[in-house]
């Protein structure tokens, strides 16, 4: 079968080989088939080395297909059901779990350390135990996660990470309350979607953040009430709220310099929402001082901060009831062969998602 692979951390090409096998099938597995896949910034930073990952190894994880084989054991899927791909997986059986932290569970990241894929010269990783560049993929049977027959793979594919990740910080971890000021700094998918999540929530101003101008037109299409550039944003905080700071910042970036600026903006009292994923040797830094003086919240907020089984429900009845708009989030689509077309549009700012059909 075909898959897209990154042979040493650092290259910023992929690979598409026709020479590869998924493995590890067997009890309590799935095999899926995958029909659509987005493209998703932590992939980029795994392939950097950003974030760490085993290699070689077949980037995505943001994905939905069908179910082509059901290992034993397995309960709840059969064959050819159409399924979104959870890369998280919750145990139920944890401490995080059993309090009801099911995002924080531990279960999914163990499954990164074994091989999902083999070819000729030895395994191959999928990132986060996943790997959905690929035309088939072998997961955990809590990894696949049925969806209805009226939800397109390609939207599924965008609840199964940017989605999920964008609304839920705005609603689970920050709860945005209504009639609220807030400033979202990055506005690729995953900030778009923290953009509708505080529209949906009833945030009276919405500062949308961002160096790249057509994100910028884009988050104003998606619920922004204004979208300025980094430049710009001082001003904008003195216009919007009187200088004061803004009850909610949002940073979508993941890297130290954005989440201290989106500190400094955030006003006494108010709620800072680290959404980006960075690196482990990027440092966040505060003084002791103002951390106690100014009583600002600091809310990391991982995959959305809440049960993802129920956000994705959620995220579906929103799309339903056309409350988010999760269809233009795609801006550009390509086959397997141009997946290295999709990162040089993800790297400029071009993408909001691109949509990699298998």
């Amino acid at each position: 079968m075909r898959a897209a692979v990154l042979h040493e951390i650092g290259q910023d090409k992929l690979d598409v080989v026709d020479d590869i096998q998924a493995t590890g099938f067997g009890p309590g597995k799935v095999k899926l088939r995958v029909r659509a896949t987005g493209l998703c910034h932590s992939d980029l930073s795994a392939m950097s080395g950003v974030l760490p990952q085993p290699a070689p190894f077949v980037p995505g994880h943001e994905g939905a297909g069908e179910v082509i084989d059901v290992g034993d054991g397995v309960t709840g899927l059969k064959q050819g059901d159409r399924v979104l791909m959870c890369w998280l997986p919750a145990c139920g059986q944890c401490p995080s779990c059993k309090r009801g932290q099911t995002h924080l569970c531990l279960a999914g990241f163990m499954n990164a350390g074994t091989p999902n894929f083999r070819r000729a010269g030895g395994d191959v990783f999928g990132f986060a135990g996943t790997g959905t560049f690929a035309e088939e993929v072998v997961v955990a049977a809590g990894c696949a996660v049925p969806i209805p027959d009226d939800v397109p793979y390609e939207i599924a594919a965008l609840i199964g990470c940017g989605v999920t990740t964008g609304l839920g910080a705005a609603i689970n971890t920050a709860k945005v309350e209504a009639g609220s000021s807030v400033a979202v700094i990055g506005c690729g998918g995953v900030g778009i979607s923290t953009v509708q999540g505080a529209r949906v929530q009833g945030a009276a101003q919405i500062v949308a953040v961002d160096p790249v101008a057509s994100r910028r037109e884009a988050a104003l299409r998606f619920g922004a009430t204004e979208a300025v550039s980094p430049e710009e944003f001082a001003d904008a905080r003195q216009r919007v709220t009187a200088g004061e700071g803004f009850d909610y910042v949002f940073e979508v970036v993941g890297r130290s310099a954005t989440a201290r600026t989106a500190y400094e903006n955030t006003r006494r009292g108010g709620t800072l929402c680290v959404v980006g994923a960075g690196a482990m040797d990027d440092f966040f830094q505060v003084n002791m001082f103002e951390l106690f003086f100014d009583e600002k919240r600091v809310l990391p907020s991982m995959y959305g901060g809440g049960d993802v089984l129920r956000s994705y429900e959620r995220a579906i009845a929103l799309w339903r009831a056309g409350r988010i708009d999760l269809e233009s989030l795609i801006t550009h689509r390509v086959q397997l062969a141009g997946i290295n077309d999709a990162l040089d549009q993800m790297r400029s700012g071009e993408a909001l998602r691109t949509c990699i059909e298998i």
